[in-house]
């Protein structure tokens, strides 16, 4: 099944004038800066944010230049964040690509960073709608805050998969949530509508997350990282934490502890990745994703009425929990 092509079945034009718009975005006259967003546009991407947000706004009303301004403007921020994440995690690669820190210095990375920021706020802007460069703001500082989550708990000695959820639902769960709910603004939703529709995004973004942080535990070149990679930067992911709290071995409890403090060398990552598999650590994240899953299957079938919609936002999450990659 071609996953991704049901999926934009509904919203085809409308995402060919996303993407166009988009890719104005990252234009410029400026040689250097001109240079560094060509790299950065390379990417690509499979888009599946924005169409989150085209998907939403069609399921309640129409897609309209609001939403598209809404959509580049999430989209060019989520951009500005992985750029500045990369500094902060000293990162040399991003999606199989080299890093706009690797390729060119931290110094570009962060101004390239913040030009693509006031860029997303200048389209957000062109929405004139209050409540959705409101949400796009808080999207921001929501962001930073799981940012400096994430690395405050590199220095939490405690295991926690609360902490962990804590950290997702501020950082990727947080991206998916306001493309669902600004869709759903951006179309006239009612206070309600919006809501559920952000639960839904919530819910679709945990998935996304848990399936990413599996993906570390095996080695595959179209992942674009190398398998421990989450560990060799300080984070301790699913399936590795519910092993270490189903049998807290001091050995391996240990090596967490040289995790978080960004001592652990790569044989010693190896044997988390085994421990994390013979605990079962692989089949309880897996599980936890099918709970998400029912979740977000109750707003598909109560929320969305139109078929083709129902169908690409079904096919969407059966994409997002089933992706090799």
């Amino acid at each position: 099944m071609d996953y991704l092509k049901q999926i934009r079945q509904p919203i085809e034009g409308d995402l060919e004038q996303f993407v166009k718009l988009f890719s104005g975005a990252l234009t410029h006259t400026d040689p250097l800066l001109s240079q560094v967003l060509h790299h950065i546009s390379q990417r690509g991407g499979k888009r599946m944010r924005p169409i989150l947000m085209l998907l939403l706004a069609k399921n309640y009303g129409s897609i309209s230049d609001v939403t598209l301004n809404a959509a580049v403007g999430l989209e060019l921020l989520h951009t500005a964040s992985l750029v500045h994440d990369d500094v902060v995690d000293e990162s040399g690669e991003r999606r199989g690509q080299a890093s706009v820190n690797a390729s060119y210095n931290n110094k570009v990375a962060v101004l390239v960073g913040d030009y693509l920021l006031s860029t997303a706020l200048l389209h957000v802007a062109y929405t004139s709608n209050g409540v959705i460069i409101q949400n796009l703001a808080e999207l921001g500082r929501t962001l930073a805050r799981g940012e400096i989550l994430q690395l405050s708990n590199i220095q939490n000695t405690e295991i926690s998969e609360d902490v962990y959820y804590e950290v997702i639902k501020k950082k990727t769960a947080a991206l998916f949530e306001s493309c669902a709910a600004i869709g759903a603004l951006s179309a006239g939703a009612s206070p309600e509508e919006v809501e559920q529709a952000r639960l839904f995004g919530q819910n679709l973004g945990i998935i996304f997350q848990i399936r990413d942080d599996i993906f570390d535990y095996y080695d595959s070149k179209e992942i674009g990282k190398p398998t421990g990679n989450d560990m060799a930067e300080g984070k301790l992911t699913l399936p590795i934490i519910y092993a270490l709290n189903k049998c807290p071995m001091e050995s391996v409890q240990t090596l967490a502890r040289k995790v978080k403090a960004g001592t652990v060398n790569a044989d010693e990552i190896a044997v988390l990745v085994e421990f994390a598999k013979q605990q079962g650590g692989i089949e309880y994240a897996e599980q936890r994703m099918r709970d998400f899953y029912k979740k977000s299957m109750v707003f598909i079938d109560e929320c969305v009425k139109q078929a083709d919609i129902r169908e690409a936002l079904t096919t969407y999450l059966n994409y997002v929990i089933k992706r090799n990659y």
